[in-house]
């Protein structure tokens, strides 16, 4: 244990030297012994967690791996917190996806015993011109990406409600405004109304959605609505990462 407690040490000193360090500096800097210091760093090295240049020690990929991974993990769970205070907050399941390499993922979803979300009853990713997620990230695609992506995922009626063909969904998508939020009644589970609300994120299409059973139509506005304000205020401290 006490081995790994010095390897950590100078790998937090290494890390704080960006433009390097030497052995003795570092074991002075420690305060581990230069023996023992050249052991350690040896082996760091041999692992990939340090590389040497000239004499100098710096991070190696495998201590930058472990970083962006920590980052990444890091952002995961501001996402997830986030949405977990906006759930209770307003009182609605709310849904993080956005569309990547031709597909429609949706990357997180919170909801509680009190607000559940909807059961995917068929594939989101099939079905992204029957549910407002899907129309939210169709809308911000430009017209070849749209019928490409309608031409491996053809329009088909799932419910009473679904919009009816290709031409009907290309008019309204169309027809969308920028920023406004995607409503959508019914079209993909009877009984269940939802909003989406475009994420500007560069060039990635994302949304975040929230739904409600159809006799609570009358809060689907007012929530989406109060949803896109705390998201606009939050977006300015929050990193949204596209591959959490």
């Amino acid at each position: 244990m006490s081995s790994v407690q010095r390897a950590m040490r100078l790998l937090e000193c290494v890390a704080g030297h960006e433009h390097g360090a030497p052995a003795k500096q570092l074991a002075r800097e420690t305060g581990i012994a230069l023996p023992t210091t050249y052991h350690l760093l040896r082996t760091l090295a041999h692992e990939g967690y340090l590389r040497r240049e000239k004499g100098l020690f710096f991070l190696g990929a495998a201590a930058e791996r472990l970083s962006s991974s920590g980052a990444q993990q890091k952002r995961r769970s501001t996402v997830i917190e986030a949405l977990a205070h906006w759930r209770d907050s307003i009182g609605v399941p709310i849904y993080y996806a956005l569309y990547r390499d031709g597909e429609i993922e949706v990357m997180c979803v919170s909801e509680s015993p009190g607000t559940p979300a909807v059961e995917e009853w068929a594939d989101f990713r099939e079905t992204g011109h029957a549910h407002a997620i899907g129309q939210c990230l169709l809308s911000q695609l430009d017209e070849d990406s749209r019928r490409d992506h309608l031409g491996r995922y053809p329009v088909e009626s799932i419910t009473p409600y679904t919009v009816p063909d290709s031409h009907s969904l290309l008019r309204r998508l169309e027809r969308t405004r920028r920023m406004e939020p995607v409503i959508e009644r019914q079209e993909y589970a009877l009984g269940t109304v939802c909003a989406a609300i475009p994420i500007t994120m560069g060039a990635t299409a994302a949304t975040m959605a929230i739904s409600l059973p159809a006799h609570q139509t009358d809060r689907l506005l007012p929530a989406v609505r109060r949803l896109q304000d705390e998201i606009g205020q939050l977006l300015g401290s929050l990193a949204i990462s596209i591959s959490i």
